[in-house]
């Protein structure tokens, strides 16, 4: 078994923020690796943040939502800092405590993926780190030097690759020739600003944050097909920095990529690819994220909206279902197949793999998985994206040497 820890982020991890149970139904990390534990794939499980006055709070959370909901679903962890203790820097006495092929998994602010993905790395510790990677190019291609120096797995958790309506649209891309255009669609309620208030517009943007899982799905369908040339951006403003919600100066509401992409096998097709996110869209949207792309190919083209999952349910209190939390008929829990929960265990199954002497770290580079590899020009886009915002500039990107580049 591995042992693992995670680190906290609230909403996705445990379904907890700051100001009490989020009112949406994520707290996938937390319960799948409580799951996995039941299951015998990981072992001892600890848990990191800044604030430890926040961890009983936290375990009263999980024991009622998750242990009293499930049979023989033990929730407890090692919490890190201590309760009562501010540490920002609590990861390193987290990570400090575990041995080499022990698995991290990071799910925090996206200013912070870097440092604290690098420390773990550099102790031979595998990573599994929230999109995106790293918040620039420079730093994702350390963290892939990083990975392949310590012989230990890295995997960004873009999970909406193990989503099967995703993956069947990109199977079937396969079939379309030559790529044309795609144009990607991704929001949530202006409540998320209350949720994300702390680092909005200040350590990261929307378009890192949401447009990440479609840049990245398209990376995935093109690549070795095609590859990105030119970001310019575009932002709108007013809704972020203005009542009730105050953000600081400058917090865009909407941004938009608009990305040129270049055949790898015929010099006279070229694509177009928009990536616009917002975290402004109506408190009474009716899902809590809206997600729809559409594909053109040079023979067809594949529309997908995945904001309902393919059927609606509405509860006054939680919205729209992201994954199953019914319980099993033996009263355990049930959402194994959900994408979220699978992107989690392929990641422990790859450490356990390398552990065992299995497979070598660079064998999934080849199995359409989000390795760190894998996901470089995702982080090239972005980086690029946020540049032409701040420099208002056309930025490209290119193949230097062996390594990708901006310019």
């Amino acid at each position: 078994m591995v042992t693992g820890e995670m680190n906290l982020n609230g909403e996705y991890t445990t379904g907890w923020t700051g100001s009490g149970a989020s009112k949406s139904d994520k707290k996938v990390v937390g319960l799948t690796l409580f799951d996995l534990r039941r299951r015998q794939k990981v072992d001892q499980l600890s848990m990191v943040g800044v604030n430890g006055s926040k961890f009983p709070a936290v375990r009263q959370h999980l024991q009622e939502n998750i242990g009293n909901v499930y049979k023989d679903m033990d929730t407890s962890f090692v919490a890190y800092p201590d309760e009562g203790k501010t540490d920002p820097e609590a990861y390193k006495s987290a990570i400090d405590a575990l041995k080499p092929g022990d698995a991290v998994i990071i799910f925090t602010p996206d200013s912070t993926h870097y440092p604290i993905s690098l420390y773990a790395l550099e102790r031979g510790l595998h990573v599994l780190v929230t999109k995106p990677a790293t918040q620039k190019l420079s730093h994702h291609i350390e963290l892939i030097e990083a990975a392949k120096k310590n012989n230990v797995v890295c995997f960004v958790e873009h999970h909406k690759r193990f989503d099967p309506v995703y993956s069947d649209a990109k199977a079937r891309a396969a079939s379309l020739g030559e790529f044309n255009f795609f144009n990607a669609w991704m929001s949530q309620p202006k409540s998320q600003l209350e949720t994300f208030r702390a680092w909005a517009g200040k350590d990261s943007d929307i378009s890192y944050y949401l447009s990440s899982h479609h840049i990245d799905i398209c990376c995935w369908i093109l690549q070795g097909k095609a590859v990105p040339t030119r970001v310019v951006a575009s932002a709108a403003t007013g809704i972020a920095t203005g009542d009730p919600y105050n953000c600081v100066d400058n917090t865009e509401d909407t941004i938009t990529l608009l990305v040129d992409w270049q055949s790898l096998s015929s010099s006279r097709h070229k694509g177009t690819a928009v990536y616009t996110a917002s975290w402004t869209a109506p408190l009474k949207a009716g899902v809590h994220s809206a997600q729809h792309w559409y594909y053109m190919g040079e023979k067809g083209d594949i529309t997908v909206d995945q904001a309902h999952r393919g059927y609606d349910i509405t509860v006054d209190d939680t919205g729209k279902t992201y994954m199953k939390y019914s319980p099993s008929e033996s009263g355990h829990f049930d959402g194994q197949r959900g994408y979220g929960y699978v992107s989690i265990e392929k990641f422990i199954d790859a450490a356990k793999a390398v552990n065992a002497g299995e497979s070598k770290p660079e064998d999934f580079d080849a199995h359409g998985l989000p390795t760190i590899a894998n996901t470089v020009l995702t982080t090239a886009i972005l980086n690029a994206g946020r540049i032409s915002l701040d420099e208002k500039r056309p930025v490209g990107i290119k193949l230097s040497g062996n390594q990708w580049a901006l310019e």
